[in-house]
């Protein structure tokens, strides 16, 4: 009967040490919200409880993006290895992780190029041998309104004068100029005939 009630309060305290030690364990966001614009780029950043004993092989962190439509796999550590086949079409050759700042419990996840469809809950979930834990973050990616090009004003170009003007114009200047010619031409015979005419007053004036 001791020997039961002992082995209960062992298995008691073992469940209470484990749950300490889960508790301990967490993972947080370095920021719920994030807003940019697409192709511009954006670092996701998270942070967790690291263990002294513990080393990168016994580090998993696995990061998805949950929309309305689907669930995309971001990013995916498994026992410090990374394991590019996981992830999700989407991501390809955008993401980027900074291995260097794991062993300080911090997560960097850098996504290039961002697209209006990266919009989304991130949730990253990180695992160890002494605990399990996850936090998400949401992210919000505007498309780019291009603006319109503006066109040049365009100034209105002088009529040019019709067919029609042009042969008027022609025929006033060429009425102008026959007027002109005639009326010389009576100036140049009125001039002549009074000459004349001066000279025979003075010849008849001799005679007598």
């Amino acid at each position: 009967m001791e020997t039961r009630e002992k082995m209960i309060c062992w298995i008691l305290l073992l469940i209470n040490l484990t749950s300490c030690v889960c508790g301990t364990f967490v993972v947080n966001v370095t920021q719920t919200s994030y807003q940019a614009e697409e192709n511009h780029n954006i670092t996701l950043e998270w942070t967790f409880t690291t263990n002294t004993d513990s080393s990168l092989n016994s580090l998993s962190v696995y990061c998805e993006l949950i929309t309305d439509q689907k669930v995309s796999v971001l990013y995916y550590l498994h026992e410090g290895v990374t394991v590019p086949q996981s992830q999700d079409e989407q991501f390809k050759g955008r993401v980027q992780c900074d291995k260097d700042v794991l062993r300080e419990g911090q997560i960097r996840l850098h996504v290039s190029r961002l697209r209006t469809e990266d919009s989304g809950l991130y949730l990253c979930e990180v695992n160890t041998t002494y605990g399990v834990s996850y936090s998400e973050c949401r992210l919000s990616v505007t498309a780019v309104v291009e603006a319109k090009p503006q066109r040049p004003t365009v100034r209105p170009q002088p009529e040019s004068p019709q067919p029609e003007r042009r042969g008027r114009i022609g025929l006033y200047v060429g009425l102008t100029a026959v007027l002109l010619a005639v009326c010389v031409g009576l100036c140049s015979a009125s001039c002549h005939c009074f000459t004349k005419s001066a000279d025979k007053k003075g010849n008849v004036s001799v005679a007598v």
